[in-house]
């Protein structure tokens, strides 16, 4: 069985939770699985398979994703390795794939590093844990892109069979192949 690394960047937790879920399904399989945040990563070359996930907030990535993958590329290459990202956008069918979603095509053409193994997961807002600024910005976003604006409320639009099913695959062909 193979020994896994999941690395989250998250803005609001959402991306962890997914790692966890990924995480939780790989280790159902027999895998030793840890999870870590990006900014505390652990010596990498002890693992058979590095999975990076992500979330993008206002349309970008966190800066610490690019350090990351530009200061770790040659191992990234070297091992299994994948990434997945977490956007709102990809709530919509026309951008749920990797292929399709513009934040995901904008990182992968500014990156060098391409991973075999790659997918996206829409997102979930939860107004009510948001500061004033960020309830108000994401709810004039939602409204610009017909999304839900209740300040109320949270709304996830995570497809977790398709976690379930990511996690599965990755296992399985331990980074060979392109979502």
């Amino acid at each position: 069985m193979s020994r896994i690394v999941i690395l989250y960047s998250s803005t609001d937790g959402h991306t962890k939770t997914i790692s966890e879920s990924i995480a939780l399904e790989q280790q159902q399989l027999g895998h030793r699985v840890e999870i870590h945040a990006l900014t505390a990563a652990p010596k990498l070359d002890e693992f058979d398979c590095i999975l990076i996930g992500a979330s993008i907030r206002y349309g970008k990535f966190q800066p610490s994703l690019f350090e990351f993958i530009r200061a770790n590329q040659a191992l990234l290459e070297q091992k299994n390795s994948g990434f997945f990202g977490v956007n709102v956008v990809a709530r919509k069918p026309l951008k749920n794939r990797a292929d399709t979603n513009p934040y995901m095509i904008k990182l992968f053409e500014q990156i060098d590093w391409q991973p075999a193994y790659k997918d996206v997961f829409a997102g979930r807002i939860d107004y009510p844990s948001y500061s004033v600024f960020d309830r108000v910005m994401i709810r004039f976003i939602m409204w610009i892109t017909k999304g839900p604006t209740d300040t109320t409320q949270t709304y996830e639009f995570t497809d977790w069979q398709r976690v379930r099913e990511f996690a599965l695959r990755f296992v399985e062909s331990k980074g060979s192949t392109d979502e």
